[in-house]
């Protein structure tokens, strides 16, 4: 039986892992906490502390705040406890600070967690591959008005899986568009968010190539299935040696 921690017990996703959780075969929670002087909600039990919850685990699954994840690791460093990681928004230092952590303990990073996103990105990898620089690739997110960064982990996720099939980089990425831009270079990825009323999350990846177009979809309609992915990630990292993971290989598509 795996036991897990869940950090951000109290918000969207917290809230939607508790759910799952309790009907998940081999796993157990073991504790839930959020941060520190959090009212809590009615039905949830919260540990005292951060450290408390953890050394109650096997796992520990983060869905909150960069500055908080990185905190949360280290306590799960010290305990010898593996992390589930689905915050975004992370800074190329912060993102080095998570890397240093992988060497100590098995963490799976992912910016998405559903099944449909990541057989999404093994599509796009082939896609890409075939139409090559012929086809104008756009990336398109929309989410609910109170997501804090833009563009989406998703999205950017996606413009990389786009990026090494194309043989670009991230100086290639176009954060939306405003003013005389000029005609449109052929190396560009556009990337482009929305944001408005409750929408879960929309990813829409566009291939506008001479005399047609090709547009991938994937429109999440709840948080469970990421909470769903985040479970399953759970129970296929723990025992794992130390190591940066994906979903990807959770899922066996790399």
């Amino acid at each position: 039986m795996t036991k897990i921690a869940i950090a951000g017990a109290c918000g969207r996703m917290g809230q939607a892992l508790l759910k799952l959780a309790g009907g998940q075969p081999g796993l157990q929670v073991g504790a839930a906490f959020d941060a520190p002087g959090h009212p809590g909600l009615p039905g949830i039990a919260l540990a005292a502390s951060a450290a408390e919850a953890i050394s109650a685990a096997d796992v520990l699954i983060d869905f909150t705040a960069p500055q908080a994840t990185l905190a949360h690791l280290e306590l799960a460093a010290k305990a010898g406890k593996a992390m589930v990681i689905g915050t975004t928004g992370f800074s190329p230092a912060e993102r080095q600070a998570l890397e240093a952590f992988s060497r100590r303990m098995p963490v799976v990073l992912s910016s998405n967690y559903s099944v449909g996103v990541n057989v999404l990105w093994k599509a796009l990898d082939m896609v890409a591959r075939v139409t090559g620089d012929a086809y104008d690739v756009e990336v398109i997110e929309a989410h609910h008005r109170a997501k804090k960064d833009a563009p989406s982990g998703t999205a950017l996720a996606t413009a990389e899986v786009l990026a090494k099939a194309l043989g670009r980089g991230q100086e290639d990425f176009i954060y939306g568009r405003h003013g005389l831009v000029g005609a449109r270079s052929g190396r560009e990825i556009g990337i482009h968010a929305v944001r408005g009323g409750d929408i879960v999350g929309d990813h829409t990846v566009l291939f506008a190539g001479p005399g047609e177009r090709l547009e991938f979809k994937h429109q999440a309609h709840s948080r469970e299935n990421f909470a769903a992915g985040a479970l399953k990630a759970a129970l296929w990292v723990a025992g794992r040696p130390a190591g940066m993971y994906s979903m990807q290989q959770v899922l066996g598509l790399e």
